[in-house]
């Protein structure tokens, strides 16, 4: 099990402050979400095919 799973879920952040950041700094910080928006995708489609897999299994002839 990951410990990440075992976080409380909902839990929000609170906006980061970009007003400090320089324009480097916030391509830095977009290429970074991006890339989170990536990896949630990926497990989007992870648990989208376990589940297709697990209906298609159990259903009837």
């Amino acid at each position: 099990m990951d410990f990440e799973e075992l976080e409380p879920r909902g839990t929000r952040t609170s906006p980061k402050d970009l007003s400090s950041l320089g324009v480097a700094e916030l391509r830095d910080y977009i290429a970074g979400l991006e890339a989170e928006i990536g990896r949630a995708r990926a497990a989007i489609a992870a648990k989208e095919a376990q589940k297709n897999a697990a209906e298609a299994f159990f259903r009837k002839p």
